[in-house]
C-alpha cells in the first residue's frame, strides 16, 4: 500500500477537457468538437493543422488520430476519396504499432466507406479482415456481426450461395451457443435465399 495520495488540485472535472498548452493538441481538440456539432468546414482546418503539426514532431499516434478524425469529416461531407485515404493512412500506422483495437475501428470506417463507394469486393475485404481479428480474439458476437455485413454484402455482388452459406454459418455458431430461435431464424434465411439461387 501506498501513502501517496493525488493532491485535490490536481483532479479534473469530468467536464470540459483542460486546455493544453501543447498548440498541436489544441487544433486536434477543437476539430473533434467542430467535428460533433458537424461543423465540417472549420473541423477540416483544424484537423489538417493538426495532422501537419504531428506530421513534423513525427508523432505516429497523433497522426493516425488526426487521419482518422479527417477520415470522419471527409465521410459526413461525403468526399469518399478522401475518407479513404485519411483512413488507410491511419490503418497503416494502427497496424505497425500492433494496436488491434484501432485497427479493428479504422476497417469498420473503411468498410462504410466502400460501401458508400458500391465498390462491395473492397468493403468483403475489409469485412473479412476484420473477421480474422474477432476469430483471432475469439470473440463469438464480434464474429456473427461482421458475418451479417459479410452476407449483406455477398447480396449487394449477387453471390446469392455465398450469402446463403454465411447464414448457415452464423446459424451454427448461434446454435453452439444454444440460441435455438436465432440460429433457426438464420438458416430460413439461408432456405429462402438457396431457393432461389
Amino acid at each position: 500500500m501506498t501513502n501517496k495520495l493525488q493532491s485535490i488540485d490536481t483532479i479534473g472535472s469530468m467536464g470540459k477537457p483542460e486546455k493544453t498548452s501543447d498548440p498541436v493538441q489544441a487544433d486536434y481538440e477543437e476539430g473533434k468538437r467542430f467535428l460533433e456539432n458537424e461543423a465540417y468546414g472549420q473541423a477540416a482546418v483544424a484537423l489538417h493543422n493538426a495532422l501537419v503539426g504531428y506530421t513534423e514532431k513525427n508523432d505516429q499516434a497523433g497522426i493516425a488520430n488526426a487521419s482518422n478524425q479527417l477520415g470522419q469529416v471527409c465521410f459526413a461531407r461525403k468526399e469518399y476519396q478522401s475518407a479513404l485515404k485519411h483512413y488507410r493512412q491511419a490503418l497503416e500506422i494502427c497496424e505497425k504499432s500492433n494496436d488491434r483495437m484501432s485497427t479493428l475501428a479504422v476497417l469498420k470506417k473503411i468498410v462504410e466507406v466502400n460501401t458508400a463507394l458500391k465498390d462491395y469486393d473492397m468493403a468483403l475485404e475489409s469485412c473479412l479482415a476484420i473477421l480474422d481479428h474477432y476469430h483471432d480474439n475469439r470473440d463469438p458476437q464480434g464474429t456473427v456481426t461482421i458475418m451479417e455485413e459479410i452476407a449483406e454484402l455477398y447480396l449487394k455482388l449477387e453471390n446469392i450461395e455465398k450469402a446463403a452459406d454465411t447464414y448457415r454459418t452464423i446459424a451454427s455458431i448461434h446454435k453452439n451457443f444454444r440460441h435455438e430461435n436465432i440460429a433457426d431464424g438464420f438458416m430460413k434465411k439461408a432456405e429462402q435465399l438457396s431457393s432461389k439461387s
